[in-house]
């Protein structure tokens, strides 16, 4: 007989990024210590609401499966004794397996004969399994936790009661003096205890206490809700997946409602205005079809249409108070000039290890304009980096950005095309923040992507130098965040852009004004530097469909532009199925493994006089041909040219001895060998390559 188990924590108001993940975490718990109990189930369906993470267990076995296993003991000839009859060793170890020596039967193992027993362990019924269910709620982890009252156990918020039903029965436990039991509570002011008879009836016995256990549906509820509210009004209505589900974990029982705000605020940015109400007031902004801003916001109410009246009111006079600050602060801000706010930077701290922010911008100015120069950016676009990078934190010091933090840079271009500032000059004031995430919005312009990383190369290389390392998962000033944000542009652009060349661009900063890098000087962390970013470009290039071995081949030059590295993992997973793959790689990494016995690789010259035979002729002239047009050539053309050297190479190993007793000789074979390597460089290290 299939069973049902009911599991619900009610607590205290939980966080609202946090109810979705520690349900997640929840099921993942559950699923784990039913599968490590032996216990068969069919689904596990979440609940989750501000005050309650539920589950139930859907088609839950009677029992654990029984275990029928063989036991070894000690080898036969310890087993009995020299008359044939049971030791005490055997003894003692049927004993312990709850059989008698009767039980016992040889078998041989590795050429030796040990006792064995067959142990039955029957299976525990899923109430008793169940019983231990306690270690699930207790093992739950949140990123902020706290104690109550006297207790030393931690959690996200309070346990205020703990439901345990499998089917009609009670599951006993107890956390902290709440025993679990059949009680749930309803909404907290508009619904009532109740009692639930079995597992099942959950969660549609909550619903007339006001409280959807169900977030799918509760979601659901607001986004009909939504979009019935603005048809009605003739609007269009932004649902931000973000904001939907932050506003659906704080709600049990949703109720949408539409509220205004005076005309007048319209002449502020829309910027502005949807941070105050998406991020600020948690509603969502609506425009007419034309996609204007209009005077009016919807949110979501935690009950019912009861006096809703009311709750329009309070929620219209809190955003009309934010919405005056924000015109007085877009007033006020307009009464300066770019250079005001540029020259209060000077007094702006960026980190008291580093400088103030306007040292900063000093050194990215210098550092983007090298970056500008060697990505071949155009005169008029180099003067627009020059600009937007002496000027591109200016914002941080306007009153806007003091009271809507969020919108750094966002101001930083409305306020430089104010002030007559060039296009490119403006979009770059906001594209250098980009992406904010893993997966974020990237810079378009070339202006504003340069910047971008000129801005976090100079973030990471200040960290670095200070000793302010990323350690664990602990990345306080978002390092890689920054590092992958670097990575990702250059891809996105087609950049010939490396470690190198980024660390160039430091040390020519650092090289014109050495001032600027007082706190910071380039300490010995080239190498340092070169893993962490190498470290998140093998994090973009690790997907499902790429060999480990490719990425590991690929990777192992950190010094490849990061666009030529993923062309290279592309291009070698496309060959790996080719007839003729394992013989060429081979071929090329013999070549190669060979040459880093070449001690010193600054002069690779070949002197034909040395050679002995004409395999060292043959393979010359083919290496010779392959050098002629190597650089300029697409990356496919280099693969193709450097697999049809594997003959001549063959040929070479055949009649050549490279480690010759004449040094001369063996040093002039080694350099041969070393320029096949360096080739082969453009795709990493080959030899990493399985062709087994």
């Amino acid at each position: 007989m299939a069973h049902t188990f009911l599991l619900e924590i009610g607590l205290e108001e939980i966080p609202a990024h946090v109810v979705t993940p520690s349900s997640q975490q929840l099921v993942k718990k559950m699923t784990a210590f039913l599968e490590e109990n032996r216990l068969d189930f069919d689904e596990i369906k979440a609940y989750s609401t501000p005050r309650r993470l539920a589950l139930k267990v859907l088609g839950l076995a009677d029992k654990q499966a029984d275990i029928e296993e063989e036991a070894k003991g000690p080898a036969k000839k310890i087993a009995l004794d020299a008359d044939g009859n049971w030791s005490k060793a055997a003894q003692g170890f049927s004993r312990g397996q709850g059989c008698t020596p009767d039980d016992i039967f040889f078998k041989e193992l590795k050429g030796v004969e040990y006792a064995y027993v067959k142990k039955f362990i029957p299976g525990k019924s899923a109430k008793e399994v169940l019983s231990d269910v306690k270690e699930v709620v207790m093992d739950l982890k949140f990123p902020t936790m706290m104690r109550w009252s006297t207790n030393d156990f931690e959690y996200v918020r309070p346990i205020k009661w703990l439901v345990s039903l499998l089917d009609k029965d009670v599951v006993d436990f107890e956390i902290l003096n709440v025993k679990a039991g059949r009680q749930t509570l309803g909404h907290r002011f508009l619904g009532k205890a109740i009692e639930l008879a079995d597992a099942n009836d959950y969660p549609a016995a909550l619903e007339p206490q006001m409280v959807i256990a169900d977030a799918k549906k509760r979601k659901e509820m607001i986004v009909s809700q939504l979009n019935e509210l603005a048809q009605q009004n003739n609007w269009q209505v932004v649902i931000d997946p973000e904001l939907l589900e932050e506003v659906n974990n704080l709600v049990e029982y949703p109720t949408v409602f539409a509220g205004k705000f005076d005309q007048k605020y319209l002449t502020i940015p829309d910027a502005v205005l949807i941070t105050s109400m998406k991020d600020h007031q948690r509603f969502f902004y609506v425009t007419d079809k034309a996609g204007n801003l209009l005077p009016n916001f919807i949110s979501v109410r935690n009950g019912n249409q009861a006096h809703l009246e009311n709750v329009i009111a309070g929620n219209e006079k809190v955003l009309t108070a934010r919405l005056e600050d924000a015109a007085f602060f877009y007033e006020e801000d307009q009464k300066q000039t770019i250079a005001d706010y540029v020259a209060r930077l000077k007094k702006v701290m960026f980190h008291d290890k580093i400088g103030t922010i306007y040292e900063k911008m000093e050194r990215v100015h210098l550092i983007a304009h090298y970056l500008g120069e060697k990505l071949g950016l155009s005169e008029q676009e180099l003067a627009d980096l020059d600009r937007a990078s002496q000027i591109y934190k200016f914002d941080l010091v306007t009153g806007m950005v003091g009271e809507f933090s969020e919108l750094q840079g966002v101001m930083g271009e409305i306020y430089a095309r104010l002030q007559g500032e060039n296009e490119a000059v403006c979009v770059a004031m906001r594209e250098e923040y980009l992406p904010t995430s893993a997966e974020g919005e990237l810079p378009q312009t070339n202006v504003g992507a340069v910047l971008s990383i000129a801005d976090k190369v100079d973030s990471i290389q200040a960290f670095f130098s200070a000793g302010m390392l990323p350690s664990g998962s602990n990345d306080p000033y978002a390092l890689r965040r920054q590092a992958l944000g670097i990575v990702r542009i250059a891809l996105a652009k087609g950049w010939a852009l490396s470690t190198p060349l980024l660390q160039a661009a430091v040390e020519s900063a650092y090289a014109k004004r050495p001032d600027l890098y007082e706190k910071i000087a380039p300490a010995e962390n080239k190498a340092m530097i070169q893993d962490f970013i190498a470290d998140r470009l093998q994090q973009i290039l690790n997907g499902p469909n790429l060999r480990h071995d490719v990425l590991e081949a690929v990777m192992a030059n950190k010094a490849n532009a990061f666009t030529l590295a993923q062309k290279a993992a592309d291009l070698l997973a496309k060959h790996l199925a080719d007839e003729d793959f394992k013989a060429n790689i081979e071929a090329l990494t013999r070549a190669s493994r060979l040459a880093k016995k070449l001690d010193d690789q600054s002069d690779l010259t070949v002197d034909t006089t040395l050679f002995e035979n004409e395999a060292e002729q043959g393979l010359y002239e083919a290496v010779e041909a392959v050098r002629k047009d190597f650089k300029a050539a697409d990356l496919e053309t280099k693969f193709i040219a450097l697999k049809n050297l594997r003959e001549p190479i063959n040929a070479y190993f055949e009649k050549t001895m490279v480690m010759a007793d004449d040094e001369k000789v063996k040093l002039n074979r080694l350099r041969q060998l070393a320029q096949i390597a360096r080739l082969t460089a453009v795709f990493g290290a080959l030899d990493a390559l399985n062709t087994k």
